[in-house]
């Protein structure tokens, strides 16, 4: 390409619309030439399929900030309408006309309400208020609000607001502004949830969950002012803790045929992305990392993971997916499920999750922080709401066919296996020290029974669709995880040596030695060929030219085959202080 051309393409790429990446304000969307994907039928279908108060529970990342900010533009009295033309909202001409512009809104987002302790949490929510009502303090010359009205607006505004007000403080907002306007209300409450995860993990659930109940008690249920609500949030919170008494409350879950093509990216829309900017040849790994979850009917891809690594691919083409969920989530229920596979059932489980298939598991949608880690069956159950876990096929009653939706999920599913090896490996110190000094000591019977050992102990990664080297990494990792107790030894993964790239290099900090490792799967389960493949690798790519430079007289090299649980360890030695090299080979 000639200078004058790729000056033209990058002009060309530079018109192209902004990508909205962490952007959850509707309107600066709109208005600042970010690229949308339009969910504005999810207006219509509200509108059509009216419920007073509306719960959407979906996985964090999957757009429900962005929605929300798309009502409270579209109801507000304040809204722009202009960033609505074109979408395909504009179309319901009588819909527009009789709800677009029309209504005071209270928008409030709880998201950020996280904190070590009740009063702090306390604080921050009051401040949530606190800015919400500072929006429209032209109440307090309102004609239509007596002093009496404007006192009780005015202790919204109070920086020391106590519990009762905050309680009562959607809810009192809700009349000043009906009274004022002469039209009832929308009530827009984002992440509801999220205070109760964060009190649940720092000790003080019980105090959180009394006050967000007479919260959501006094804004939805004794809400004369109240014309139409939606929350959202992560988890459906049984009506026992949270929602007692509260008849009017529509929830649709991830499992709900309806809306189910409001949150997340539709297989069409990816493309139609991916064609705007040109990578529509990236089509195939975008699906394969981030596609994969069932809401209802609809299958979706997670938006934010789409966006970003769009992002990557526009300006390094070559880049590979990466996993975005992980940077985003702690995915500590992850961890709680595979400390549980001790259980030998809840192993096979994981291990089938990992390698692409189906397990089927009773679903409760209806829990509480305070029981989702009491059994391992409510861990199944917030797996799948928070979106590690998607459904396959239809549900039968509570029961459904559960599988890792995508190559993101099963990254953080590998990662998480692998840390659990590490640490458990840390506390085994006689078995390590055995381990390390066969490897030492050129005992491969010894280094073979060992191995094969952790290799049961551990939850084994395996996928038929999965490449070849990729199926050595989890066995170059487990490999990892052992020798990394051995502190004060040197060990390198992939180190370019030689002619190529040695999997495992081991510098003990005693005596002149150095170990090579090299690591085969044996896809026909023959381990003896695919013990010698390893040995010849080492040979012909010359691994050991490196460590000779170095002076170290005693190279020790393994091959190493894996076949599901079984391994196989074959070894070589060189002694580089002969003139000419007297190998050994040993197979045991």
């Amino acid at each position: 390409m000639n200078g004058r051309m790729e000056g033209a393409w990058k002009e060309m790429e530079m018109r192209k619309k902004k990508l909205p990446i962490g952007i959850e304000d509707f309107e600066k969307i709109r208005s600042e030439d970010f690229y949308y994907i339009d969910k504005t039928g999810l207006i219509r279908d509200l509108l059509y399929n009216w419920g007073e108060a509306n719960l959407f529970t979906r996985p964090r990342r999957f757009g429900k900030s962005l929605n929300m900010s798309m009502l409270e533009h579209f109801f507000s009295l304040r809204g722009d309408k202009n960033i609505f033309e074109g979408l395909e909202i504009s179309k319901e001409t009588v819909l527009c006309e009789e709800y677009m512009g029309k209504f005071p809104v209270v928008s409030i987002s709880l998201k950020g309400i996280d904190a070590g302790n009740f009063e702090t949490a306390f604080r921050m929510g009051a401040h949530a208020v606190r800015r919400e009502a500072s929006k429209v303090q032209y109440l307090l010359e309102s004609d239509g609000l007596s002093e009496s009205d404007k006192r009780e607006y005015r202790r919204l505004l109070d920086s020391s607001m106590d519990e009762s007000t905050f309680c009562s403080s959607l809810r009192t907002l809700s009349e000043m502004l009906e009274k004022h306007h002469h039209t009832k209300v929308i009530l827009l409450i984002d992440e509801y949830d999220v205070p109760l995860a964060k009190a649940h993990t720092n000790g003080y659930y019980d105090q959180m969950v009394s006050l967000i109940r007479n919260l959501l008690k006094e804004a939805l249920k004794t809400n004369s002012s109240l014309k139409l609500a939606v929350l959202t949030g992560c988890l459906r919170i049984s009506k026992e803790s949270i929602f007692t008494g509260l008849n009017n409350l529509k929830v649709l879950t991830i499992a709900d045929k309806r809306f189910d093509e409001y949150f997340g990216f539709s297989d069409e829309e990816v493309k139609e992305l991916l064609r705007y900017y040109d990578r529509l040849d990236h089509y195939e790994a975008v699906k394969g990392w981030y596609d994969g979850y069932q809401f209802g009917n609809t299958h979706v891809y997670c938006p934010w993971d789409v966006l970003n690594y769009c992002d990557r691919i526009r300006s390094e083409p070559d880049v590979q997916p990466e996993n975005y969920w992980m940077n985003t989530s702690n995915n500590d229920v992850v961890k709680r499920l595979i400390q549980e596979s001790a259980n030998a059932a809840t192993k096979r489980d994981i291990e089938s999750l990992v390698a692409g298939e189906t397990i089927v598991k009773e679903i409760h949608q209806e829990l509480t922080y305070a029981e989702i880690y009491e059994t391992i069956d409510n861990i199944w159950s917030l797996l799948y709401t928070t979106g590690y876990l998607t459904r396959r096929g239809k549900m039968e009653g509570r029961r459904m066919q559960l599988a890792v939706p995508n190559l993101e999920i099963r990254d953080i599913f590998v990662t998480q296996i692998m840390e659990f090896f590490k640490e458990n490996v840390r506390g085994d110190g006689d078995t390590l020290n055995r381990f390390c000094d066969a490897l030492l000591q050129e005992d491969a019977e010894q280094v073979e029974k060992i191995f094969a050992w952790y290799l049961r102990k551990t939850i084994r990664i395996r996928d038929t669709a999965v490449r070849k080297d990729l199926k050595e990494n989890f066995y170059h990792g487990v490999l990892l995880g052992i020798l990394g107790v051995k502190t004060r030894w040197g060990i390198s993964s992939n180190r370019e040596m030689g002619e190529g790239y040695a999997d495992i290099l081991v510098e003990p900090d005693t005596g002149n030695a150095g170990i090579m490792i090299e690591v085969k799967y044996a896809h026909d389960g023959n381990l003896d060929a695919a013990c010698k493949e390893a040995l010849k690798q080492i040979e012909y790519t010359r691994y050991e030219d490196d460590l000779k430079d170095d002076g170290v007289e005693n190279i020790i090299k393994y091959g190493m085959a894996c076949y599901k649980k079984r391994c196989k360890v074959l070894h070589l030695c060189v002694l580089t202080n002969f003139a000419a090299s007297a190998k050994s080979w040993c197979e045991q």
